[in-house]
């Protein structure tokens, strides 16, 4: 990925959302062994207390209204000055187990807290956040293991005046969740070494970088790899060793052709060099023994690559002209020559084709329904999403929900990041360094950055029948350092992405690398 700069009211009465309060009323808990209205139907519009459910706080606060997400009504917070409520059920009789809460929300932001939990089941109570979302509805789920034969469901807020959060359609059932990739792009980080750069853990210790990732929960990395860059880096042997450092903090391994000396993205798919020239079947061959060589390379030295992209942000097709989307026959054949090689070289290696503008349902269908069209082969969809760019938080769950539904693949985020900050540490203008340009709800602060990857993480979690398999975060690594700039022809260019790595301008490990132990 590189790119260049690129009433409310009338709908619902806004509501709110907040804090969980733990404390469960004498008597006033309601007991069962499954849920009771979940679809908040039970209860007319305008209801204080829903049938089968409780309250706690400011009771006030919390109620049910029209405008729901499947029936007619739905569980709304919101007050005119600022609140803390709980609505909760309380459920007995469980068999002992693996459950998981399923809901659909959403949320106006700007609270000091908005999630639902589980809690009072045998173990450490479990929460998930309501992404902030104001017109869209979002599905995000809560797993828990029951131990002691009970649960409570509990819907929290802790807001502001007129902060409002929605609920509705919520299910418990017996069921697992979670995601088994919590990965990082780190492809700029041998050469911010070579230049210098320094990379220190939260205390300001200075270490390696791979260190620091592994130990805040970072279990797969991500590297690219061009064919002949112009300053040595992110190629063949630049990618097997930092491979070897990647495998020896015991990481998986995603490895992401470019099939060009330079950036590939959306808007530019150039041949390398070495392939200019060549005829539709002199690529085919130039792709299956580019991407043959790199493996089995990579499988010589014992870091076998556990995933590969065959081409990187390929809505439009990959080896200008001939493998645009204009030509999909030819595209197919180029696809499905990389698709081969992966495979001669190791059988059990993923191989997933990757699109940007993750929140675009329609142009992902139809280039997805191409490719199955054309007898493209592959094992996994990797979309890119970045929020102010794709669509809401709405539209991406939609798309991905639909790629894993329609296609029977897992599906991952394979690049997505958030600002820390607005102002840029080097002189180069950053891509995303105004307010007007940030997602609603998700300020730029270490806090906002976190919010939005565990939001993002909610999202991959709730894909159905567990094909989300999670989330890698692009460019972590990718600090200030002179030298280290976006174009491999350019020594002098800057990098215009520091204030969305991982690693704050004191080189220390940003807090919101907490999102790698979202389930």
């Amino acid at each position: 990925m590189f790119h260049p700069r690129r009433t409310l009211r009338a709908l619902l009465p806004p509501l709110a959302a907040g804090l969980a309060l733990t404390a469960l009323p004498a008597g006033s808990a309601h007991a069962a062994s499954t849920l009771t209205n979940g679809g908040f139907e039970a209860d007319g519009a305008g209801t204080a207390t829903p049938a089968g459910w409780s309250e706690y706080g400011d009771t006030g606060a919390s109620f049910t209204e029209s405008g729901g997400h499947g029936g007619s009504h739905r569980l709304s917070h919101w007050a005119a000055g600022a609140y803390k409520v709980e609505t909760y059920q309380y459920l007995s009789g469980l068999t002992n187990g693996a459950y998981r809460l399923t809901a659909w929300v959403r949320s106006g932001g700007g609270q000091k807290s908005a999630y639902i939990a589980l809690k009072n089941c045998g173990g450490a109570e479990q929460r998930t956040d309501l992404p902030v979302s104001a017109s869209g509805w979002i599905r995000i789920v809560v797993p828990v293991n029951v131990t002691s034969n009970q649960c409570t469901i509990s819907v929290n807020s802790d807001a502001n005046a007129g902060n409002w959060i929605n609920v509705d359609d919520l299910t418990f059932a017996p069921g697992t969740s979670g995601t088994s990739i919590k990965g990082a792009d780190i492809s700029s980080l041998a050469k911010s070494e070579a230049k210098g750069g320094v990379y220190r853990n939260a205390s300001g210790a200075a270490g390696d970088a791979l260190s620091v990732l592994k130990s805040n929960g970072m279990n797969y990395a991500r590297l690219k790899v061009w064919v002949d860059p112009a300053d040595g880096f992110n190629d063949k042997a630049r990618v097997l060793a930092v491979a070897k450092r990647v495998k020896a903090q015991g990481m998986k391994l995603l490895v992401d052709f470019h099939y060009s000396d330079f950036w590939a993205d959306p808007g530019r798919q150039d041949k390398p060099a070495a392939w200019a020239g060549h005829t539709y079947g002199q690529l085919r061959t130039d792709v299956y023994r580019h991407t043959y060589d790199v493996l089995s390379a990579l499988k010589a030295q014992g870091t076998t690559a556990d995933m590969v992209q065959v081409g990187n942000e390929i809505n439009g097709g990959m080896l200008w002209d001939e493998g645009s989307t204009s030509h999909w026959t030819q595209l197919a054949g180029l696809l499905n020559s990389g698709y081969d090689a992966v495979k001669a070289v190791d059988s059990a290696t993923a191989v997933a084709l990757h699109l940007a503008e993750g929140g675009d349902l329609e142009g992902t269908r139809w280039w997805f329904d191409s490719a199955r069209s054309h007898g493209v082969r592959f094992d996994a969809i990797g979309l890119s999403y970045y929020g102010y760019w794709h669509g809401t938080l709405a539209d991406f769950q939609t798309t991905l929900d639909d790629a894993a539904t329609r296609y029977g693949k897992p599906v991952f985020v394979a690049e997505t990041a958030y600002p820390f900050r607005l102002d840029s540490e080097d002189s180069h203008e950053n891509i995303i360094d105004t307010a007007g340009e940030l997602v609603p709800g998700y300020p730029a602060s270490v806090a906002g950055q976190s919010r939005w990857m565990n939001d993002v993480a909610s999202i991959v979690e709730a894909v159905p029948n567990g094909r989300g398999l999670g989330i890698f975060y692009w460019e972590a690594t990718w600090t200030a350092v002179p030298g280290n700039g976006w174009d491999p022809t350019d020594p002098s260019s800057g990098n215009a992405w520091e204030n969305q790595a991982l690693f704050g301008y004191d080189d220390r490990a940003l807090a919101s690398m907490s999102w790698f132990r979202h389930r």
